[in-house]
């Protein structure tokens, strides 16, 4: 399998291109670009989360004891006294840090249940929940970030398989298809759980129109801008009709819109 190195560069890659790419198409502001940058490479270590030496599992228990720390904090510090605030809050990182990452790591199997796309799917949905409610960030914001997340988990598994394959002996290693698959059907009552819990989460979510209206109409229209400035610029060499192509966004948009309706 890809080491991690690999899966935070890949991530890292892939997720920069399409914040740029979102940048670039008026889907996203700076600010939101960068989110879901760091949103897509974060997602592209969460899958290693299961392995107990991995550093991916390190790393993703610190930030959220760090987070825990912090919530502790800001919630107490105009109630407590300041040193009950930051033994609470040292408390609270310590039981996340090591408590519950050796209860994640009795009950987790690498390669099983959080090597799946039904775990890629419960990571985005904790993202958009966390983001919208915890965060406060618009609904729009949050469920960009929450697809960064599972389009960087569906990228590592992706990798895995990919370096199952040793091309070099031209064998099919034994991890073969142990990474890229639905859920763990070996563990059915966990599964289904994660799938309640995933189902619960979208329940919780906000409303996903305000980030669909927002993919109809910022790609048309910025594809018709770009198209126009090479117009206007002298670079129409290539003899595209700007009007042609944006009858056919149209076109494109109420087949989109139809679907939606569905």
């Amino acid at each position: 399998m890809a080491d991690f190195k690999t899966h935070t560069l890949v991530a890292t890659v892939i997720s920069g291109g399409l914040g740029i790419a979102a940048l670039a198409t008026g889907m996203a502001t700076p600010a939101e670009a960068f989110c879901y940058w760091l949103a897509g490479t974060l997602g592209g270590l969460l899958p290693d989360i299961d392995s107990d030496e991995s550093l991916a599992l390190r790393i993703v228990f610190r930030l959220f004891g760090a987070l825990v720390a912090g919530l502790l904090a800001f919630y107490w510090m105009t109630t407590l006294p300041a040193w009950q605030v930051v033994l609470l809050a040292g408390s609270g990182y310590l039981m996340v840090r090591f408590v519950l990452l050796w209860l994640f790591a009795r009950i987790t199997v690498h390669r099983g249940m959080l090597h799946s796309l039904l775990a890629n799917l419960l990571f985005g949905v904790i993202a958009v929940l966390m983001s919208y409610h915890l965060f406060a960030l618009d609904a729009r914001l949050a469920w960009g970030i929450g697809g960064f997340v599972v389009m960087g988990a569906t990228v590592h598994l992706l990798l895995d398989e990919i370096y199952s394959v040793d091309l070099s002996g031209m064998r099919i290693k034994r991890s073969f298809g142990t990474a890229l698959k639905i859920t763990d059907w070996q563990r059915p009552g966990l599964s289904l759980l994660m799938l309640l819990c995933s189902l619960g989460g979208f329940w919780l979510s906000p409303g996903a129109s305000a980030w669909l209206q927002g993919l109809d109409l910022a790609l048309p229209q910025s594809l018709g801008h770009v198209l126009e400035s090479l117009r206007v610029s002298g670079l129409d060499m290539l003899a595209v009709d700007v009007q042609s192509v944006q009858d056919v966004l149209a076109w494109l948009r109420r087949g989109w819109q139809d679907l939606r309706a569905v």
